[in-house]
């Protein structure tokens, strides 16, 4: 390596993320349902005591199955409303709610097509919620690959938290990509494979383990009675959440609901939306 190289990796590796504190503020919220009269309106009184952290300014407006039925429909009440925040539940329309295979066409193309948050809950006909899933947002889990800088991530998050949650910040490397590359650097002569894996992953966990750090100091003075918890691991991606959520009693997983690049949920979020169904999932 020459000395010019070395020089820019010692530059590069001194570079550090350090989050950015805004507020998040919601003015108006929609829930959207397939029920109709007193049900819908049940269901909007609980979804309003489960998000009494957003405060009492909120303007609140409700969609009921008689004010849509097909996806278009459901698109052009949403754009008519113009709400800051999305709440619903998987399997609109549909009876699908009772098999863990999808979100339903609804949802679907809800999470895809809007820009607003969306807030998914259990269906309300299913009994695979959480005992304690509606009762706060106490402990809230921000999830993704990529945790460094993702500001809006963090702020988003924080904006669910009650003045005594527990905000986890959790970045996991896939262990099984990792053992991937690591088989193919082993089998090149001129690297130390050991000496590689280890640096590599010290590497990989450097830079969320600094964001994390500054995420902790900064909100430790603006948010002081949020107690911040890193997770910051290798890790099989969907096994590791779900008994991480299992154990921690998570009241709310956040995560990135879009693919920057393409028409699709974000990579993970897919699997993660259709395996953990007894939380409230908001997707960004």
């Amino acid at each position: 390596m020459s000395h010019i190289d070395q020089f820019e990796s010692v530059f590069r590796s001194a570079i550090k993320s350090v989050y950015t504190y805004q507020e998040i503020s919601y003015r108006k919220a929609l829930l959207i349902t397939d029920l109709a009269g007193e049900d819908s309106r049940n269901l909007l009184s609980s979804i309003t005591r489960y998000l009494a952290v957003l405060g009492s300014n909120v303007e609140w407006l409700l969609l009921t199955a008689d004010d849509y039925y097909s996806t278009q429909e459901l698109l052009e009440s949403v754009d008519k409303a113009q709400p800051e925040l999305i709440c619903t539940y998987r399997n609109l329309h549909s009876e699908t709610w009772k098999h863990p295979h999808s979100l339903g066409s609804h949802l679907d193309v809800l999470i895809q097509k809007t820009t607003a948050p969306v807030l998914i809950m259990p269906h309300p006909k299913a009994d695979y919620a959480d005992p304690h899933a509606f009762e706060d947002t106490n402990a809230i889990m921000a999830m993704t690959d990529h945790l460094t800088e993702d500001h809006l991530l963090v702020n988003t998050a924080l904006r669910f938290c009650t003045e005594q949650s527990r905000l986890y910040l959790a970045h996991l490397e896939d262990s099984v990509i990792f053992d991937r590359y690591m088989e193919a650097i082993g089998k090149i002569p001129a690297i130390d494979t050991d000496s590689a894996r280890r640096e590599i992953a010290d590497k990989l966990l450097e830079q969320p383990t600094a964001y994390i750090e500054s995420c902790s100091t900064q909100l430790a003075l603006l948010k002081p009675s949020v107690q911040i918890h890193p997770i910051i691991e290798f890790g099989k991606h969907l096994q590791h959440y779900q008994d991480a959520i299992a154990n921690l009693k998570i009241d709310l997983l956040v995560m990135h609901g879009k693919h920057d690049e393409q028409l699709a949920m974000h990579g993970l979020t897919y699997p993660l939306a259709i395996e953990i169904r007894q939380v409230p999932l908001l997707m960004m």
